[in-house]
């Protein structure tokens, strides 16, 4: 049985978890609701552990097979024979995109009989301004 252990962290906190060779789950090209003025006051104060949240960023062309990526990933390695499998997912804060992709990936993962552990390393912190492209 593989120990699965899934971070969600955003790389603007610039404390990036560390693990040897990890699966890496980039979910910055998914809808994030800072960004968006249709969705901000709705959905920015929650996380992606709420379902409107979830839903939004999973709305986003590509979202599934991100998650789908990552667990064939996940899956070749339990299939070599890896014990422990680190997981990091990241987004640019820490609370929408990459919460919502690891508690789903979590659940897709939950179906192999091995131990899942999830951890939202950013999910409490303010939300970071947001970034200005130049």
């Amino acid at each position: 049985m593989a120990s699965i252990r899934i971070t969600s962290y955003g790389t603007g906190h610039n404390d990036a978890p560390t693990a040897p060779d990890p699966v890496v789950v980039d979910t910055t090209a998914l809808r994030n609701p800072p960004d968006d003025p249709a969705v901000r006051a709705r959905l920015t104060q929650l996380t992606g552990r709420h379902a409107d949240v979830a839903a939004y960023v999973l709305a986003t062309p590509g979202a599934h097979d991100l998650i789908d990526n990552a667990r064939r990933s996940i899956e070749q390695r339990i299939e070599g024979g890896e014990q422990r499998i680190d997981v990091h997912v990241h987004c640019y804060g820490g609370r929408h995109r990459s919460v919502a992709i690891a508690e789903l990936l979590a659940v897709d993962l939950s179906v192999l009989d091995d131990y899942v552990h999830i951890h939202h390393r950013h999910i409490d912190q303010p939300i970071l301004p947001a970034r200005t492209t130049a």
